[in-house]
């Protein structure tokens, strides 16, 4: 009797995981289920009471008039851009300041660390109005470089780089001190090639946050030739009538580059937060 129950639970349990595990795939894919099938209808059969999960007829041409609708191809370069100099940047800048903070002893290196846990309980919207001000102190209203340099240094980078470099041993650095080799030479043929599955991961959030921001670019954009994706969907919605299908079209090729980044980079990523905060 003991023998079957240890073979019933055996059974039962992996199975009450997938069907946990399905369930919440699902709960996942139905908004994206039901936003691919809006995209390839009508308005009409959008606010149709009760929901239509068929579209009667397929609107491919949602998409097309959709994109042409508003300068997209502007938008879609500005867009990667931004995300493209923002990632660079805030992995260059928190690769070298988690190193600090992980491997190096010097006076006020504990309150320089709290202040970057501080700034990440800081919400943005108490901050923005002075970072405004501050960027058009420099005259970066309307630039690129005003939706770039904002974003160049991560509070949350520094402390995931950090948190994963304390974890390389010493004795390899020191090794490596002991060949010869410089500061430089340590951080860059040691530590990297050891924290490229965190530096990816800090890559992949870091461009997501970046694609899909809209706050900051509707404080600092004026005009249509530094709008991005995001401002670009807002300008959809009309006085009298809002194309939702068309919104919605747009939307989902906009989330292509993400969705495909992160597919491909999820491996680093679930690594980099599995074994980062090990170490205190």
């Amino acid at each position: 009797m003991r023998g079957r129950r240890v073979r019933l639970g055996r059974w039962t349990t992996p199975v009450a995981v997938h069907l946990m595990l399905g369930l919440a795939a699902l709960a996942v894919a139905v908004p994206l289920l039901w936003a691919v099938k809006s995209s390839l209808g009508t308005n009409a059969e959008l606010q149709a009471t009760p929901v239509q999960w068929l579209p009667t007829s397929l609107h491919f041409e949602n998409y097309t008039e959709g994109l042409v609708a508003q300068p997209f191809s502007t938008y879609f370069l500005n867009s990667f851009i931004v995300a493209v100099a923002v990632t660079i940047t805030t992995v260059v800048a928190s690769a070298l300041a988690g190193y600090g903070f992980a491997k190096f002893s010097f006076p006020g290196r504990s309150l320089l660390f709290a202040i970057v846990i501080v700034s990440l309980m800081i919400p943005f919207q108490a901050i923005m109005i002075p970072l405004f001000i501050q960027v058009r102190s420099y005259g970066w209203l309307d630039s690129l470089v005003g939706l770039i340099i904002p974003g160049a240094v991560s509070g949350f980078g520094v402390f995931l780089m950090r948190q994963f470099m304390r974890g390389i041993p010493d004795a390899l650095c020191e090794a490596a001190r002991i060949d010869g080799a410089s500061e430089f030479q340590v951080f860059w043929r040691v530590v990297l090639p050891l924290a490229r599955s965190s530096l990816a991961a800090l890559a992949a959030l870091t461009f997501l946050a970046s694609w899909n921001n809209f706050l900051w670019p509707l404080i600092v954009v004026q005009s249509t030739r530094t709008m991005t994706v995001p401002l670009g969907l807002a300008q959809f919605q009309g006085t009298d009538l809002t194309n939702y299908v068309e919104i919605i079209a747009v939307s989902l090729v906009a989330a292509i580059p993400v969705v495909a980044l992160y597919v491909v980079m999820q491996r680093q990523i679930i690594t980099s937060f599995a074994t980062s905060g090990v170490k205190g």
